[in-house]
C-alpha cells in the first residue's frame, strides 16, 4: 500500500491479477453465450448454464451440461472455442500479447505477474518467453489441425471437416476437452474414432505437449535431445509425465478392455492412459469400467499436467516431490534428492499443503454431491476429482445434477485452474514479495544466482528456495 497525502492507493498483487483476469473472462463469456445467436433454438441460454460453460472452458475442464455440437449454435461454439484458447495460454499471456502487439512497455509488474502466470524461471526474458509460448500453441494446433483434417473432411464435408479440424486440435493442446461429435450421439465424445490411429495419435500428441509446460518446451528447445542438459524441472515432469502414461496404460490393457481386438486395445489403453492428465476426451465408455479403474483415473484427474501448461490438477511435481520425500524416509535419509540434488524441505512443506488442499475439497465437494442428489459417492467424486483436476471426464451425472452441485462443480473448476495457492496468497496477501515487483524482482533481473525457483506447487505460484546442492 501507497499513501499519497491522505488518499490511499490499492496496488494488486499478482495473485489478484491472475484471479481477477480469469473471473473477467468467465463473466464476459457467460454474458456472451446468453445471446440468442450463441444456441441453436435462438432462446440464449440462461445465466447458470452459460457461467457453467464459461467457466468450464476458461478453466479447460470440458465439464459440459449441453452437448456443445447441439445446442450451441456456430457462433456459440466460437466463442466457447475462444474461451478455451485463452483459458488454455492463460489470461496474463493473452493480455502481454497483446500490449506487446499494440506497442506498450511492459513494466516489471506486468513482467512479475507474468512470470507467475505461466512459472516461469526469472522475469529476465519473459516476454520473449511469452512470444515462443504463442507463436509454439499457434504452430502446433495448426499442425494438429492439419493430421485431423483428412479424417473429419471426409466423414463431415470440407467446410465442416475444417472447423472440427480446428475445434478438436485446440481443444486438446489446451487439454479442454470439448467436442462437436455429439451430432452423431450427445455427449460420445471420441468414441466413434476408438479405433482410428490417426484421430488417437493426433489428440493424444496434442494433450501431452500442451500438459508438459511451455518451461519444459523451451528447455527442449534449447538443449534439444540432451536429456543430461534439461533443468531438473523439466527432467522430473518429462520422468514422471512417461511413468503416469506407462504404468496405467498396462493396467487398462490387461485389465479393462481385454475384450477389445488388439489394435483397439492399444489404442484405448493408450488414450484412456493420456485423457485424465487433464484433457476430458474419451473413446471409451467410462460407465463400464470397474470401480478400480473409475478410482485408478480419480488419481490420474487429481495429479493433472505440470506447471506452467495448459492442464490443471495437482501437477506432477508435486505428486513427484512427494514420492521423493516418502522414498527418503523410507531410506532414512536426512533430504530428498532428485537427479543428485537436494530438494529443500520448504518445497516439500508446500506440496504437502497443496496435496492436503485437493484431497479436502475433492472428497468433501463429492460427498455434499453424493449426499445432495443421492447420487453413489463413486460417481460424485468422479465429478469433483474431474472438476477440480480441470480434466471434463464424466460418468453423464453432471447435466443431472442440481444447482447447488453445479455450483460446487464451478467453484471447483475456477480453484483447480487458478492454483489453491494462488487464491489464498490473492486472499490473505496484501503485498507479497513473490507476486510483486519488489526488491526480490530486482535483484533476480540484476543477476543474483541466490536463489532458484523450483515449480514444485501448482500452476501459478513458485517456490523461492536457495540452490539445490549437488550431492555425492
Amino acid at each position: 500500500m501507497n499513501y499519497t497525502g491522505n488518499r490511499k492507493h490499492r496496488h494488486f498483487t499478482s495473485f489478484q491479477v491472475i484471479i481477477l483476469g480469469f473471473f473477467s473472462v468467465i463473466l464476459l463469456g457467460s454474458l456472451l453465450l446468453m445471446l440468442p445467436l450463441s444456441t441453436r433454438d435462438g432462446n440464449g441460454a440462461s445465466f447458470a448454464d452459460s457461467l457453467f460453460t464459461a467457466t468450464s472452458a476458461v478453466c479447460v475442464t470440458g465439464l459440459i451440461i449441453h452437448d456443445t455440437a447441439t445446442y450451441w449454435s456456430e457462433f456459440g461454439q466460437a466463442i466457447i472455442l475462444t474461451l478455451i484458447q485463452i483459458g488454455g495460454m492463460g489470461v496474463v499471456t493473452i493480455a502481454v500479447a497483446i500490449a506487446v502487439a499494440s506497442g506498450r512497455k511492459i513494466g516489471l509488474m506486468q513482467r512479475s505477474t507474468m512470470q507467475e502466470a505461466i512459472s516461469a524461471h526469472q522475469v529476465g526474458g519473459i516476454v520473449r518467453l511469452t512470444k515462443f509460448i504463442l507463436k509454439t500453441s499457434i504452430f502446433i494446433e495448426l499442425i494438429g489441425a492439419a493430421l485431423l483434417m483428412p479424417v473429419f473432411c471426409k466423414d463431415f464435408g470440407i467446410l465442416k471437416g475444417l472447423w472440427y479440424s480446428l475445434f478438436h486440435a485446440v481443444s486438446a493442446f489446451c487439454n479442454a476437452g470439448f467436442d462437436l461429435l455429439g451430432v452423431r450421439e450427445p455427449f460420445s465424445s471420441l468414441t466413434s474414432y476408438a479405433s482410428n490411429p490417426l484421430v488417437n495419435f493426433t489428440i493424444m500428441a496434442l494433450i501431452v505437449t500442451g500438459g508438459v509446460g511451455f518451461v519444459t518446451w523451451a528447455d527442449i528447445k534449447k538443449n534439444k535431445l540432451q536429456f543430461k542438459k534439461y533443468n531438473m524441472q523439466s527432467k522430473v515432469i518429462l520422468t514422471v509425465t512417461a511413468v503416469l502414461i506407462a504404468v496405467p496404460a498396462v493396467y487398462f490393457f490387461f485389465c479393462e478392455f481385454s475384450g477389445l481386438p488388439l489394435g483397439e486395445r492399444i489404442w484405448t489403453s493408450l488414450f484412456q492412459s493420456v485423457t485424465p492428465r487433464t484433457a476430458g476426451f474419451n473413446t471409451a465408455d467410462l460407465t463400464l469400467l470397474t470401480e478400480t479403474g473409475l478410482m485408478l483415473m480419480i488419481i490420474l484427474m487429481l495429479i493433472g499436467g505440470s506447471p506452467g501448461s495448459t492442464a490443471g490438477g495437482m501437477k506432477t511435481t508435486t505428486i513427484a516431490v512427494l514420492f521423493s520425500s516418502a522414498l527418503s524416509v523410507f531410506r532414512k535419509n536426512d533430504s530428498a534428492h532428485f537427479f543428485r540434488r537436494r530438494v529443500p524441505d520448504s518445497v516439500i512443506k508446500n506440496a504437502a499443503t497443496i496435496l492436503l488442499m485437493y484431497l479436502v475439497l475433492f472428497l468433501g465437494g463429492g460427498m455434499i454431491i453424493s449426499y445432495i442428489d443421492k447420487v453413489p459417492l463413486i460417481s460424485a467424486l468422479f465429478e469433483t476429482s474431474s472438476a477440480i483436476g480441470t480434466v471434463g471426464l464424466s460418468l453423464g451425472l453432471t447435466p443431472t445434477l442440481g444447482m447447488v452441485s453445479r455450483l460446487i462443480l464451478i467453484l471447483l473448476m475456477f480453484f483447480g485452474r487458478v492454483g489453491g495457492l494462488t487464491l489464498i496468497f490473492a486472499a490473505l496477501s496484501e503485498r507479497n514479495s513473490y507476486g510483486s515487483a519488489g526488491k526480490n524482482y530486482s535483484r533476480l533481473i540484476k543477476g543474483d544466482n541466490s536463489y532458484d525457483e523450483i515449480n514444485f506447487t501448482d500452476r501459478t505460484w513458485k517456490i523461492r528456495t536457495p540452490y539445490c546442492h549437488e550431492t555425492g
